[in-house]
């Protein structure tokens, strides 16, 4: 079955949008375009045949494309009869140059990578941005990720990140995303009033911490959801409560702090009561 997905999300509270695809196609051919963006895809199953800068580039599941923006492309199925899927996202040229330094934007030699770790990383952010596009995760996991595809495959080098009073900066941005969990201020606004670029602002929070802010602050909110669980508040109002998107939210982000999902903790709490 032929379709193609669009998700857009946001970068952060009021931020900029970027779009996600997730395509799976038998036979369609893409007529010649371009993106202003970068295009970034990741073969998933089978494998296209991409015309681009006067040769063919063809995927095989887990291979990276990078196309440049305005570089004209077109794309198709590599077999008369296999198809192909692939997920894709289109980043505006300043997501790749926040934590790089260089002339002018990345370049990619080379459209087709080869980086399994990177591959399975940009594959995990889309799905679950695809599924819910929170934009504290989306701000949090996307320029990170782009930088790495930036330094380890472009022309661009990772800029010196060293911050003094690193541990301060980060429990500052730890409290005020515990104060505004509902509507958590976006991680620009708090680079800047912090004066350190968004990139600066990650990875100080990463490797002081030892997570990215948006999931200190999932894990934070699930420990309020379940003190209200502990007194009876139902799971589909305790998501609102919390800054949680909905119950899908807030099960999956239960489930993998404490292993159970917010209905089954609260039956055994109160199983335990009676």
């Amino acid at each position: 079955m032929e379709q193609a997905l669009w998700t857009r999300a946001r970068l952060g509270r009021c931020g900029p949008p970027l779009d996600l695809l997730t395509a799976r196609f038998d036979k369609h051919v893409y007529a010649p375009h371009a993106h202003e963006e970068f295009t970034i895809g990741v073969c998933v199953g089978g494998s296209e045949v991409i015309a681009y800068r006067g040769g063919q580039i063809r995927t095989a599941p887990g291979s990276i494309v990078v196309l440049d923006p305005e570089e004209i492309h077109t794309g198709g199925p590599g077999t008369a009869t296999g198809g192909y899927a692939y997920r894709a996202l289109y980043a505006a040229p300043a997501l790749l140059t926040e934590g790089t330094v260089g002339f002018g934007l990345p370049h990619f030699r080379e459209p087709l990578l080869d980086d399994p770790e990177l591959a399975a990383s940009l594959l995990s952010a889309h799905s679950q941005l695809s599924a819910c596009p929170d934009p504290l995760e989306a701000e949090s996991r996307l320029p990170w990720l782009l930088t790495a595809l930036a330094c380890r495959h472009s022309t661009a080098r990772a800029a010196s990140c060293m911050v003094p009073g690193a541990e301060a900066i980060a429990r500052a941005v730890r409290d005020r995303l515990a104060d505004e969990l509902l509507d958590p201020p976006s991680l620009a606004d708090l680079a800047t009033d912090l004066g350190l670029s968004r990139y600066q602002l990650l990875r100080v929070f990463r490797t002081t911490m030892g997570v990215p802010p948006y999931a200190w602050l999932a894990q934070y909110r699930v420990g309020r959801a379940r003190s209200l669980l502990d007194s009876g508040h139902r799971p589909a109002e305790v998501a609102g409560l919390v800054g949680f998107a909905d119950q899908a939210h807030l099960t999956r982000w239960f489930r993998r702090v404490l292993g159970v999902t917010p209905a089954a903790y609260r039956n055994s709490v109160q199983d335990s009561h009676r």
